[in-house]
C-alpha cells in the first residue's frame, strides 16, 4: 500500500545512518517530505541522496540535539516551508562502561548519554511542538530493549537510563497532548545491523551469540526492520494508537 505518508512532513534525527537512514527512505517511498536531522551533515547528504536517488523528496540540516537553542532555531527555519506533522526522535549514542570504573570516563558517559538520549529527545519535541500541534502531528521515539530489560547488559547504567526515560516520555507526554490530537508512541529496537555498531559486533561475538540465544527469529535485525512499524506509527493506520512502544527485536523479550 503505497503513498500511506502523503502530505506528510517528516523531521528525523540521527537521519544520517543506520536506523534513522533507514526511516527517512522509507518515509520517503510512502510520500513524505524528510528533513533529515544530524550533527554530521554528510551523513545527512547522503541519506538526501539516497532519497532523492529513489525519486523522494528530502533535506538535510546539522543539527545537534544537546543544543537547545539550535533545536529552537531548526525548527523555526523548518516552519518556513511548512509545519512538520510528524517528529521521529532517533539520535541517540551508547557507551558501555561500569559504574565502578573510571570515575572521570563514567561521569563523562553519563553526561553525554543521558544529554543525547533523552536530553535530546525534549530538546527537539519541545522545539516542534507548536508545529506538531499545529498538524495534529505524530511523534515516534526511538527506545530500546533496554527500556525495560538490563541484566544482559551489566555495564551500561546511562543508557539503560536513558531509553527507560524515553518510554516514560513517550507515555507522558501521550497523555498530555491526546487532547490536541498529537500521538506519541515509541519503537523498541532489538540489535539492528548498523555500520555504528559494525566494530562492536565484530569484537564481542560472544555478546551477539547471547543475544540470539534469546531471540525466537535468530537472527539481528536491519535498520528496515524498524522502519516498518516507524511508517505504521506515522501514518493513519495507527490512528488509535498512542502511549505505546511497538516492540521490533525478534522477540527477544519473550525468552
Amino acid at each position: 500500500m503505497a503513498g500511506l505518508l502523503d502530505g506528510h512532513i517528516a523531521a528525523v534525527t540521527g537521519g544520517g545512518s543506520g536506523i534513522g537512514q533507514g526511516i527517512c527512505q522509507a518515509y520517503a517511498r510512502e510520500g513524505a517530505r524528510v528533513i533529515v536531522l544530524d550533527v554530521n551533515l554528510d551523513g545527512a547528504n547522503e541519506t538526501v541522496g539516497l532519497v532523492t536517488a529513489a525519486g523522494g523528496t528530502a533535506s538535510a540540516m546539522k543539527l545537534d540535539v544537546t543544543d537547545r537553542a539550535a533545536c529552537k532555531a531548526v525548527a523555526a527555519d523548518v516552519a518556513k516551508s511548512g509545519k512538520i506533522s510528524i517528529l521521529v526522535n532517533n539520535a541517540g549514542i551508547n557507551r558501555r562502561n561500569p559504574m565502578t570504573g573510571d570515575p572521570t570516563a563514567v561521569a563523562k558517559d553519563w553526561d553525554d548519554i543521558l544529554g543525547i538520549n533523552l536530553d535530546g529527545v525534549f530538546n527537539v519535541t519541545h522545539a516542534f511542538l507548536d508545529q506538531l500541534r499545529a498538524t495534529r502531528g505524530r511523534i515516534v521515539n526511538i527506545g530500546s530493549i533496554q527500556s525495560f530489560v538490563h541484566a544482559t547488559w551489566p555495564n551500561s547504567a546511562a543508557y539503560t537510563t536513558s531509553k527507560h526515560g524515553v518510554l516514560g516520555f513517550t507515555r507522558a507526554l501521550a497523555a498530555e497532548l491526546g487532547k490536541d490530537g498529537v500521538r506519541v508512541n515509541a519503537i523498541g529496537p532489538g540489535l539492528i545491523e548498523t555500520r555504528i555498531n559494525a566494530e562492536a559486533r565484530a569484537r564481542n561475538p560472544d555478546m551477539v551469540a547471547a543475544i540470539m540465544r534469546h531471540t525466537p527469529l535468530n537472527r539481528t535485525g536491519k535498520p528496515e526492520d524498524i522502519a516498518g512499524p516507524a511508517v505504521f506509527l506515522a501514518s493513519d493506520m495507527s490512528a488509535y494508537v498512542t502511549g505505546c512502544i511497538v516492540m521490533a527485536d525478534g522477540g527477544f523479550r519473550t525468552v
